[in-house]
């Protein structure tokens, strides 16, 4: 078995939160294959991860898409486990709703099937999004993972991340269904506003829009790309994090949505909205983009 602790995979590996994930997964130990989309358009380059510590020697990088979900095959074969973090990003919808959401819930069954496939899978992270829990209009001070966002509510807001909001609702009810009925062991983490430094080239759309508000007051739940990534692995590596749709595990700092069944389960957060902004400041400087 490759690594310390075995091979995983992480989908997406060029984006901002799964690049520092693979960072955190050779440092605990892990072999990481990373998927990264081949399509030129796209614009990832996966080359920075290769000189992450520990990259040389246990991080393999493949080719794959969301829009062909078997693409994904190879680079699950023989992981003991799954970090889905790859998702369509479209904060202006540029495309339907419709082709969005079949993008990403088809691309995450056809994941899921792979890891059932592998015969090795023994936990997949999927990580979700704040905005498939909050946006119900039902304005209550704390919701918690009991919550669904409302898709046709969402669809009257006309919001620039509307087509964002509803295919990450959808797609973790597809995957936690997905889950119960063929008895894979998954858990689902979801994040809000994810914030701090970044080791991909890209500026990472959270920062940009933060950034780009720069002059406006800021009242949105926050936290830190590393307790994010400290969370994956908790949850792959907490016995009791498995299966079914009530081990829905929630990554937030502030009011309006709890983390309580995350502290609960002993996961304890180390960064809070000064190291959150530190960070994110110090690598737009040192990356060209202040």
């Amino acid at each position: 078995m490759e690594g310390e602790k075995g091979a995983v995979c992480v989908t997406g590996g060029a984006g901002y939160i799964a690049s520092w994930l693979i960072m955190r997964l050779l440092d605990h130990g892990y072999s990481v294959r990373t998927t990264v989309r081949s399509n030129p358009e796209h614009n990832e380059d996966p080359s920075f991860l290769k000189s992450v510590p520990g990259a040389a020697e246990k991080l393999k990088i493949f080719y794959a898409d969301l829009d062909d979900p078997e693409s994904f095959g190879a680079a699950i074969e023989g992981c003991v486990g799954v970090f889905h973090v790859a998702t369509p990003v479209d904060f202006v919808n540029k495309e339907a709703e419709e082709i969005v959401t079949k993008r990403s819930v088809d691309g995450a069954i056809g994941i899921l099937k792979a890891c059932l496939d592998s015969k090795t899978v023994k936990k997949v992270v999927y990580t979700s999004s704040s905005s498939a829990v909050f946006i119900n209009g039902k304005n209550l001070e704390k919701m918690d993972e009991s919550f669904w966002s409302d898709t046709d509510y969402i669809r009257t807001l006309n919001w620039p991340l509307s087509s964002y909001a509803i295919s990450k609702a959808l797609t973790e009810r597809a995957v936690l269904e997905f889950s119960e009925k063929q008895g894979l062991e998954v858990v689902t983490l979801i994040p809000t506003y994810v914030v701090g430094p970044f080791i991909c080239p890209k500026l990472p759309s959270s920062i940009q829009i933060l950034l780009d508000s720069s002059d406006e007051p800021i009242n949105i739940d926050m936290v830190h790309v590393d307790d994010v990534a400290r969370a994956h692995i908790f949850l792959f590596e907490h016995p009791e994090a498995k299966g079914s749709s009530e081990m829905k595990i929630e990554c937030l700092k502030l009011p309006s949505v709890s983390s309580k069944k995350l502290r609960d389960s002993g996961f304890e957060f180390k960064y809070g909205v000064e190291e959150m902004f530190d960070g994110a400041i110090k690598c737009c400087k040192e990356k060209g983009y202040l």
